[in-house]
């Protein structure tokens, strides 16, 4: 997935993942850090811990959203946090924040504003794409791959044109053509027509995307929202198992 934001701190908050930190070395541990790692290694049984020792990281942690991203700050270190808190029973606590963050957003969608792929019966997805994106070219080939399978979804489309630079000139393209579904899987399967196609609503659905898409705080592509869930980046599994589960259900609108 692309993204705007860089790693900037890594920090003990990560406590699902293997826990890096500050060596330690030969200096023994302080009675608070023992109790510390004593508590860390009762709590999650599962894991396997190397090292143990001071994180960089200061002070109290702060939540926030960025680019429809969960994040976390520490004034007191100046240190900015991307990481995914879990709870002892391995729950993501970073997913479910993010997730209710992005439902919460979800009046800055217009449905009827996007370019609708696939069938009206079949099950809903809203996907933020950019025509450029490789991973948004691999989403859609899986699309069709499942399509061939007899599991379709309907697509409520809205562009991405702020990352690559010939993004918002493809999407008015695909928009301006006289069939914009042919010509979408045209363009995210390599298609390199000679002119590009321009018109006037078209220019206009692309920059009431980028507005949708500022709102929303999207950030990187493919972004899909599913069953009110932020997807980030291409995740199969998480598809495969959302198109599972809509094997024997109705389907819900997002």
């Amino acid at each position: 997935m692309y993204r705007s934001a860089k790693l900037i701190a890594a920090a003990l908050l990560c406590a699902g993942v293997p826990v890096y930190a500050q060596d330690s070395g030969t200096e023994p541990l302080t009675a608070a850090a023992a109790d510390a790692q004593r508590q860390l290694r009762q709590t999650f049984t599962n894991l396997t811990f190397e090292d143990f020792g001071p994180a960089p990281v200061k002070g109290p942690i702060y939540q926030a959203i960025a680019g429809g991203r969960v994040i976390y700050f520490a004034p007191d270190s100046q240190h900015l946090l991307f990481a995914a808190i879990y709870d002892k029973n391995g729950v993501n606590l970073t997913a479910l924040a993010q997730d209710a963050s992005a439902r919460k957003r979800l009046g800055a969608i217009n449905p009827a504003d996007a370019l609708v792929i696939g069938p009206a019966n079949a099950p809903k997805v809203i996907e933020f794409t950019d025509p450029d994106c490789p991973y948004c070219q691999a989403l859609e080939r899986f699309w069709l791959t499942k399509a061939a399978e007899g599991k379709p979804v309907q697509r409520l489309v809205y562009f991405v044109s702020g990352i690559h630079p010939q993004a918002a000139a493809k999407a008015e393209h695909i928009l301006c053509s006289p069939d914009p579904q042919a010509e979408f899987r045209a363009i995210y399967s390599g298609a390199r027509p000679t002119s590009l196609h321009k018109c006037q609503s078209g220019a206009a659905k692309v920059a009431r995307d980028a507005e949708t898409v500022r709102k929303m705080g999207v950030s990187g592509t493919p972004t899909l929202l599913v069953d009110g869930k932020l997807i980030s980046g291409f995740q199969q599994a998480e598809l495969e198992a959302f198109l599972e589960s809509k094997a024997q259900k109705p389907n819900p609108i997002p």
